[in-house]
């Protein structure tokens, strides 16, 4: 019998004598629409085909179905649907496809035929492999910004646990001096002090290492960490500064393509198996290590001596273009050389008396993690659960005078984060100059102020306020004129983990989380969401709202009167029954006798089970449904689906909840093909999650990529604070059964909207 690895058969009598097996791995950047729809066409087109198939979908709820060792070993073939990395390495061996998430949904018995005749993944090939464009329309994010993201999700938690440690423990246990804010060695803080050091210390070979790793995989992993290392590590090349971030960054991508290009050098066959874990990581970290220390670092040394010396030429001039100047080079890179220059600078002019210039530094070095950090604050729809957390650390950070705070931001964002914290500092500088601003120790930040360090206290807090404020309306500006969006994840985020463009719905499908990183943000729970409960309906948790009863309306007929759901969020297509608020329940629903389990009707009343809590875990209800959609182009469509969701009560803003989800339409459409469109948005325009289903009979344009008029149209909105998956969930299981013909057919046949929730009931 033809192995897997094997020339695939030509006569047809293997597949014969035992069942073709496939495997399958589904993946969007948003994590739920797609990938699950992928997932459902690429089995029912194996089904069809008496082919056994088995699909690992990697949603925003983590990875579900998971391949283990025993399905590959068995396997013929893999298909790889995803619009974000996936990792091949478990598949050496075997026959591997690999396309977008999009072919997965429209082409899937295409992709049944090509699998068996797929290239064999080689062990040592890189991660990932090649991927379409986005199912959501617009184009996947580069290798370079994927694996830069890499890195930066992995420094995150770095910097945090980091900086916090180091502030908390100078807040607690350090007290300031002419040298700098010592803590007694042999303290309690001073080891409190030494942990986050490290922590700092770490971060930067991390930044690297994973940058590294992200481009060829483990092998690339060593080289990244110590190339990052030595690039932070100034005194190896007679540097008083390292190169910083900005030097991790150079290192991580030479290490992970130096490292890919080895690689691909032919070697005796015994020589193979020792390749990627001796003889790759020790040649690329010597190459590597040698050419920045020789290489790189002296041009860093000769830029360091060369800016001091410039800068001691200046003391003469403009207290406010020398504050300026400072600003600049504090707020560059953050650690970095330049930083380091101008911090130096002015910690060498204390003991000469000259503290006005150490006062500039001191009010820029905050500047760049208060800002960022103000900025998650202001525009919190532009930035991942991830990055939110990280900007309340930021800001942390900044009232210690801890710069690295903004790193990550800056890491993540380069064009767009470095010039705004520069315009800030530029600013905090030049107030400070202006004003006479002194500082008597070597460090920044708010606490030098509060400790008596500083003279001009109130003109000190009023340039950090400043350079803080205009870093922070500079970041928000820019990030979103270039398009960047946060995404909740992740990977998440997530957002659409790596292209910012991808359709669906993770997170309500917001954009731009590192793919590594795919966190859901957005669901029902404390705060805001709805729980059902078993025979009660749906309860507003932390909302306000009484948890709902169920009661059975019966009339002569045997069928509850439309009036006893006259909330909306439970009903049964021809039943009699129903699950509403007590006040909604009407006067000729005949008994309205409680349910008190799960929500049966009473013998003898011609009804049946009745829908509990609404459908869809209670977001969706009698009220959120309407048969015939007026509006025939997509922004009219979106505003009445939203007038739609206004009915629940629960959107305070229509027109903010419009405007956020034709921004999310402008970043990739939300039109998912076969006649079915999701828009969504999460936004504080609503007051709790809630979901509408309207139907078109003539079709809406919504960009889908098979062309097709949009016919069965949710929209999904949450607001900005819910938190949780269960939302997540509902929404998977939405997406794989709206890739069933019949029920599409059932919901477009649906009578009226009680039927209507009948049939979407069967998403369980």
């Amino acid at each position: 019998m033809t192995s897997p690895a094997g020339p695939p058969s030509t006569d047809g009598r293997d597949d014969e004598r035992r069942q073709v097996k496939l495997l399958a791995v589904t993946a969007c950047p948003t994590g739920i629409a797609h990938t699950y729809m992928a997932a459902e066409k690429l089995a029912q087109a194996a089904a069809s085909r008496g082919i056994e198939m088995k699909v690992e979908t990697q949603g925003s709820i983590g990875a579900e179905n998971v391949l283990d060792d025993n399905d590959v070993r068995s396997a013929d073939g893999i298909i790889v649907a995803a619009d974000k990395d996936v990792d091949l390495s478990r598949f050496a061996g075997k026959r591997v496809l690999t396309v977008g998430v999009a072919e997965g949904i429209h082409h899937p018995e295409q992709l049944i035929e090509r699998v068996r005749s797929a290239p064999v993944h080689a062990p040592d090939a890189a991660r990932g492999g090649p991927v379409a464009a986005t199912a959501g329309g617009g184009k996947e994010r580069g290798p370079v910004y994927k694996s830069l993201m890499n890195g930066v999700s992995y420094m995150i938690p770095f910097v945090v646990v980091g900086g916090l440690l180091i502030a908390v423990s100078l807040a607690l246990g350090g007290h300031a001096t002419s040298k700098g804010f010592v803590i007694p060695d042999g303290t309690f803080w001073a080891h409190v002090n030494a942990i986050g050091g490290i922590g700092f210390q770490l971060m930067i070979p991390v930044l690297s290492g994973y940058i590294a790793y992200a481009i060829a995989d483990r092998p690339a992993l060593v080289p990244g960490m110590i190339g990052g290392w030595i690039a932070n590590t100034g005194d190896l090349y007679d540097s008083k500064a390292g190169a910083g971030f900005i030097g991790a960054i150079v290192t991580g991508f030479l290490a992970g393509y130096l490292v890919s290009w080895i690689k691909k050098v032919r070697v005796p066959k015994f020589v193979q198996p020792i390749m990627p874990i001796i003889v790759i990581p020790i040649v690329a970290t010597t190459a590597l290590g040698l050419f920045f220390i020789y290489v790189i670092g002296k041009p860093i040394s000769w830029v360091f001596e060369h800016l001091t010396n410039w800068l001691g030429g200046m003391t003469g001039t403009s207290a406010i273009l020398l504050g300026a100047i400072l600003g600049l080079m504090i707020a560059f890179d953050m650690g970095g050389p330049v930083n380091k220059t101008a911090f130096l600078f002015g910690a060498g002019l204390i003991a000469s008396g000259n503290q006005t210039v150490m006062g500039m530094c001191a009010a820029a070095i905050p500047v760049m993690p208060l800002g960022q950090g103000l900025a998650t604050l202001i525009r919190r729809r532009l930035y991942t659960e991830q990055e939110r957390e990280t900007g309340l650390a930021a800001l942390f950070m900044g009232c210690f005078g801890i710069s690295e705070g903004a790193i990550p931001f800056a890491a993540a964002r380069p064009a767009q984060v470095i010039p705004a914290n520069m315009l800030g500092g530029a600013v905090a500088g030049a107030v400070a100059g202006l004003a006479g601003v002194k500082d008597a120790v070597p460090h920044g930040g708010p606490i030098v102020a509060v400790l008596g360090a500083v003279s001009g206290v109130p003109m000190f807090f009023v340039a950090v306020v400043v350079g803080a404020v205009v870093t922070a309306l500079a970041t928000v500006g820019l990030v979103d004129v270039s398009g960047f969006r946060g995404r909740a994840g992740a990977v998440a985020g997530a957002a659409d983990g790596s292209s910012g463009a991808g359709s669906g719905v993770v997170g309500m499908g917001f954009p731009s989380a590192p793919p590594v990183q795919q966190s859901s943000a957005g669901a029902d729970g404390p705060g805001g969401g709805f729980s059902p409960s078993a025979g009660a309906g749906a309860s507003l948790t932390g909302a306000g709202v009484s948890p709902a009863s169920s009661y059975a309306g019966t009339s002569s007929g045997g069928a509850g009167s439309p009036s006893a759901v006259a909330e909306g969020y439970a009903a049964s297509a021809d039943t009699g029954t129903a699950s509403t608020q007590p006040d909604a329940v009407s006067a000729d629903t005949g008994a309205g006798a409680a349910l008190a389990d799960a929500g049966a009707a009473s013998p003898g009343t011609g009804a049946t089970t009745a829908v509990e809590g609404g459908v869809l875990s209670g977001y969706l209800g009698v009220r959120t449904v309407k048969g015939a959609l007026g509006a025939v182009e997509k922004g009219a469509a979106v505003r009445e689906m939203a007038e739609l969701l206004a009915r629940s009560g629960r959107v305070a803003d229509v027109d903010e909840l419009v405007a956020t989800a034709l921004r999310r339409e402008e970043q990739g459409t939300t039109g998912l093909g076969e006649e079915i469109a999701i828009p969504h948005a999460k936004t504080d325009a609503v007051t709790a999650p809630v979901v509408g289903f309207a139907r078109s009979a003539a079709g809406v344009e919504w960009g889908s990529l098979d062309g097709t008029k949009a016919r069965l149209i949710f929209m999904i909105a949450v607001p900005e604070a819910a938190a949780g998956d269960e939302h997540l969930r509902i929404l998977a299981l939405l997406s794989r059964r709206l890739m069933d013909p019949g029920f599409r057919e059932r919901l477009l046949a649906a009578p009226d909207e009680q039927a209507v929730l009948g049939v979407l009931a069967e998403v369980g």
